[in-house]
């Protein structure tokens, strides 16, 4: 088997660690998926279907992780569905809240492996960051989690189980209408459970990712994820508040577009070869002009929907008016409908970069701005506890895993 490498990253596929209880998660599986299980489990094809559509609906769209208080299933039904199956969540290893509101957590999953999550509201806008890898395998030079191995992709359970999870500490679970009793008693007890829970607002509004990890290199995973956090019977984000962001996996690109047609941001950070090839080394696979090209081809792009290409300010490196007025050029080469998100570099130890300084970016922001490109500078979000952009690397290696798990024991403790 070929050794992942930082030109050529070679996809690793999720590892099934089964429950010791030897029950099933149901979270990250499609209405069908669930039906499908049900029926293996031993339910007829008319049950598998009407449970299928009821759990989905506790699961994705209120949150319940409770098969008890789940009132328009029978009172048999329900004992059954919990010795088979279970509604989980990634453990949370470690929490931690900035000054500026962002909230970064350390989550683990079944089998031991750490990522982390990056929570970050705004006044008219709740942005979660999520992973898609544990670690990352693409080294690009000024990103703290390129300094990470890559173990494995992340499976569409513990993508989904991001979501959940941050939707479970916001506490902003909407309640709905549930309508799929079938018999007279179960349509009683939904009636009150949904006169007892009232529809709240949204903290959560948009998704990106851009946390470990290249989602294009964890794809089928990332598409499975997506359409259940977009079915609009359960978490029903809609396609357009959530942006997927890669280093240029070329050949993925056409496929994100047809298959989730989710925003699009690309990590461009440098317009030459030679300073690509340095910070971003995918590049020497797939160059800057096979990338634009890609973007340009990408279905559904338009002023209305533009690709965001994201570019780190880095001291000496990238930020001349050359540069500027070289990204202009290539923007218009490819006639793409861009905003560029200026982002002063946020750094970490043992960098071998400095940010550029705010007069440097504002004169880099003011040549994209007068060409007619939306180029804003990013208001960096979380530096103090290490979770701004490039910043994130799971804490597990800071600490033993002795240590984490005396914390996690304590923490539950504590809890009672």
């Amino acid at each position: 088997m070929q050794i992942p490498g930082h030109i050529d990253p070679v996809p690793l596929p999720a590892k099934v660690t089964p429950r010791d209880d030897g029950r099933v998660d149901l979270i990250g599986l499609s209405v069908l998926e669930i039906r499908d299980v049900l029926v293996q489990a031993g339910l007829d094809e008319k049950q598998g279907k009407l449970r299928s559509k009821q759990l989905f609906h506790w699961m994705y769209h209120r949150g319940i992780d409770d098969f008890s208080v789940m009132t328009d299933m029978s009172k048999t039904l329900r004992p059954w569905l919990a010795e088979r199956f279970v509604i989980g969540r990634p453990e949370t290893v470690e929490a931690h809240l900035s000054e500026d509101g962002t909230r970064k957590w350390l989550l683990r999953s079944a089998d031991k492996q750490d990522y982390e999550m990056v929570f970050i509201p705004d006044e008219d806008r709740g942005t979660l960051c999520i992973s898609s890898q544990v670690g990352c395998t693409l080294n690009c030079r000024f990103c703290h989690t390129g300094t990470m191995r890559l173990v494995r992709n992340l499976s569409p359970g513990e993508i989904v189980g991001q979501v959940m999870l941050a939707r479970d500490a916001l506490g902003e679970w909407p309640k709905g209408v549930m309508d799929f009793a079938d018999d007279e008693d179960e349509a009683e007890n939904t009636k009150e459970y949904n006169q007892a829970y009232k529809s709240d607002g949204r903290l959560l509004t948009n998704i990106v990712l851009m946390g470990m990890g290249e989602p294009l290199y964890n794809f089928d995973n990332v598409r499975d994820a997506m359409k259940v956090v977009m079915d609009g019977a359960g978490l029903a984000l809609s396609r357009r508040r959530i942006t997927l962001s890669t280093s240029g996996v070329v050949p993925m690109i056409a496929r994100a577009g047809e298959e989730i047609s989710v925003n699009l941001a690309i990590s461009l950070h440098a317009v030459n070869k030679e300073t690509r090839d340095e910070i971003v080394p995918l590049n020497r696979k797939y160059s800057i002009e096979e990338l634009l090209q890609a973007c340009a081809d990408y279905p559904g792009s338009s002023n209305s929907r533009r690709i965001t290409f994201e570019y780190v300010m880095l001291k000496d490196k990238n930020d001349s008016d050359e540069d500027a007025r070289e990204l202009v050029n290539l923007l218009r080469k490819y006639d793409l409908p861009a905003k560029v998100n200026l982002i002063p570099f946020n750094p970490w130890p043992g960098s071998a970069y400095e940010c550029s300084s705010p007069e440097r970016i504002k004169a880099f922001s003011k040549i994209i701005f007068n060409a007619g490109i939306s180029a804003p500078v990013r208001t960096p979000r979380g530096r103090d506890i290490m979770a701004a952009c490039g910043q994130l690397k799971s804490a597990s290696e800071k600490k033993s895993r002795a240590e984490l798990d005396r914390l996690a024991e304590e923490k539950q403790a504590a809890l009672g």
